[in-house]
């Protein structure tokens, strides 16, 4: 009963937190530190608007892919809020509310649309920045990769930055770095994210002695996490269940939230391979009800169309698929409604949950795009077959996902 009392208390709290309207949550893992040797690069969106989808774009500069809002209509322009080149420089971001006094995030995506077109490295990314006029209108933790090992976190405002290398052992001792929505450098009364920076922070100490650092990994047990650092309690615990009879749990300081629009994974390359083999593993629409499909700068206009926009909306099909799904899971409307979600439409004991029966989906696609990309990587890119394997993975999703 004291236990039961003490959640019901902790509960409550969760329920009047203030609402954190941009809010993302991050990593980035060297290639010593994960399971293949590959660096990985993971973002957690939080944001208002719902509706992303994937965009390929040579209008200016290297080609690129990246995620982009569903209101952004000329492609040229979009702001990009993760993404990828065709040197394999990639660059994502969590809004910093900390970095200083003044905080102005109105360029953040501007920023790296630009640099994703004119930058190779994380060297060329810090003397992009450098060369930028003050003040930027900035307020981000920029994370950047490269196709030679290259690996670091920008902790960037107006008129300046701090660079964290993550291959510094005194800076990332285990290989990656966590970020949520403060700069280490930052001021350390403010700031936000930091139930969600040590929720993040527990589940990956756990894989980090065996080296267990995987995209799979990264999505199962970060993107679709339920655990909550601050109640040391994991929601799909069956214990845990039992005593939520009706399902409901408050939503609050969760990695996937009501909030989350989408999860990405760039999966990077060992110094020496083909740099168009970065991947870039898309989870459009709420993580939970949603499935990774992969793509490549080297698909040029052919990206999965299930991550493209529509015939007759800029939404991708993923996206509004994965979001009819999470109105299901959210389906109090009335009230303080919103506030929770339904944690049995996602996970339950008798495997009927929607992470539950898409898991194998994922799984599948996983395995196909594997087998794929070792021969490429044996024999060089065939880019007709990685155009391919991307229709057949959407089409296979077309035909096995939830109705």
């Amino acid at each position: 009963m004291k236990k039961l009392n003490l959640l019901l208390i902790l509960i409550t709290v969760l329920l009047t937190a203030p609402f954190e309207a941009i809010s993302c949550t991050s990593v980035i893992i060297t290639g010593k530190a994960t399971k293949d040797g590959r660096p990985l690069m993971w973002k957690n969106t939080d944001t208002q608007n719902m509706n992303h989808r994937l965009i390929y774009s040579a209008f200016r500069g290297y080609p690129l892919i990246g995620v982009v809002r569903s209101d952004a209509i000329d492609e040229t322009k979009a702001s990009i809020w993760v993404g990828t080149n065709s040197h394999g420089f990639s660059i994502m971001n969590t809004m910093s509310y900390n970095i200083s006094e003044e905080i102005s995030g109105s360029n953040n995506g501007a920023l790296m649309r630009r640099a994703l077109e004119v930058c190779r490295s994380v060297e060329e990314f810090r003397h992009f920045l450098d060369t930028l006029a003050r003040p930027m209108k900035v307020s981000a933790n920029y994370g950047v990769i490269d196709a030679t090992g290259g690996a670091a976190f920008f902790e960037t405002h107006s008129n300046g930055y701090y660079m964290l290398d993550v291959n510094n052992p005194s800076v990332a001792p285990n290989g990656y770095l966590v970020y949520t929505n403060f700069s280490y450098n930052g001021i350390y009364e403010k700031g936000q994210g930091y139930i969600r920076y040590q929720t993040a922070s527990d589940i990956f100490a756990r894989g980090a002695p065996a080296k267990e650092f995987s995209v799979q990994w990264i999505l199962n047990n970060l993107s679709r996490s339920f655990y909550h650092s601050l109640m040391g309690v994991d929601f799909k615990n069956a214990d845990v269940l039992k005593l939520f009879t009706t399902g409901y749990v408050p939503d609050s300081d969760f990695i996937p939230r009501k909030s989350t629009a989408n999860t990405c994974v760039i999966q990077g390359v060992k110094p020496g391979e083909d740099p168009s083999l970065t991947t870039f593993w898309a989870v459009l629409g709420y993580p939970p009800t949603s499935v990774a499909i992969p793509a490549w700068v080297k698909m040029g206009d052919d990206i999965p169309y299930l991550l493209r926009k529509r015939d007759g909306s800029y939404n991708s099909r993923m996206c509004d698929m994965a979001l009819v799904l999470k109105e299901r899971v959210f389906s109090v409307e009335r009230g303080n409604g919103e506030k929770y979600l339904n944690i049995k439409t996602l996970y339950n004991s008798n495997g009927t949950g929607y992470m539950q029966i898409l898991a194998p989906i994922e799984e599948n696609i996983f395995e196909k795009s594997a087998k794929e990309m070792e021969i490429w990587r044996r024999d060089g890119v065939d880019e007709k077959k990685m155009r391919t394997l991307g229709k057949d993975i959407c089409d296979y999703i077309d035909k096995n996902f939830i109705k």
